[in-house]
């Protein structure tokens, strides 16, 4: 795989929302309770992504979160998550992403986090992670009380105390960013993110991004397995260590 294959991937999702955007944005609900938007723009993006990758590999397996999985078995499956943010797009906010995840028999190869709004992509691969074609690095912070902390929404945590324990310790934090947060720990701009509930489609483009730029991605007891959706990111060990040593209290 190689990263003219993602920067096409690139192209023709954007192509796809700004189209579904030229026609206006309207929202269906796929909640049955509460609110849980999604646009034409997050099915055309998806529709397209799928289209270039079963014309270049035909034989890999595909999930999507608008339209499910394909050759769920195949060794490479790619994740896609056309629209992460939903809610931001809605709202005209430019902390929406779209996130191709490369998975090989169970561990994260590739990854994209691409900011249309921003016009930066970043991409982990072959274990370097670049920003609009350059590399890039985590800060290195490795202490809490030098960290800048994010998570998408502090109250969907079902038990908000641990989360609570790693807020009060750290140096500043800022909501609301959804995938753009994982980025900007890529970058160096941010040195934490913790979150809960996550499902593939959310984290399997995340993984490569952290983890080539030199951070760290991995669940809230210090294992690799996010399955269960609990995921914190960290520029550096240390400051991953520290971060869940809090949240197992």
């Amino acid at each position: 795989m190689d990263r003219a294959f993602f920067a096409y991937l690139s192209r023709v999702a954007r192509a796809a929302i700004a189209g579904a955007m030229a026609h206006g944005l309207r929202a269906d609900n796929k909640a049955s309770g509460g609110y849980d938007p999604v646009t034409e723009a997050d099915r055309a993006a998806e529709r397209a992504l799928r289209h270039a990758i079963e014309t270049a590999y035909p034989d890999h397996g595909i999930w999507g979160e608008e339209y499910g999985a394909v050759r769920n078995d195949a060794a490479l499956r790619w994740s896609l998550d056309p629209v992460d943010g939903t809610r931001a797009l809605l709202c005209g906010l430019p902390s929406w992403a779209v996130l191709v995840g490369l998975v090989a028999n169970g561990a994260h190869v590739a990854g994209m986090i691409d900011l249309p709004a921003l016009d930066e992509t970043l991409l982990g691969i072959d274990g370097v992670t670049t920003r609009n074609g350059k590399a890039t690095r985590t800060s290195g912070c490795a202490t809490l009380a030098e960290a800048r902390l994010s998570t998408t929404d502090p109250f969907l945590f079902a038990d908000a105390a641990p989360f609570d324990r790693v807020r009060k310790a750290v140096r500043l934090i800022r909501y609301g960013l959804d995938a753009m947060a994982y980025a900007r720990v890529a970058t160096g701009h941010l040195d934490l993110v913790i979150e809960s509930g996550l499902k593939p489609h959310d984290y399997d483009a995340l993984v490569a991004v952290v983890r080539d730029a030199g951070g760290v991605i991995g669940n809230w007891t210090g294992g690799g397995d996010l399955s269960g959706g609990d995921v914190v990111a960290a520029a550096s060990r240390p400051l991953y260590d520290e971060a869940v040593s809090l949240l197992a209290e």
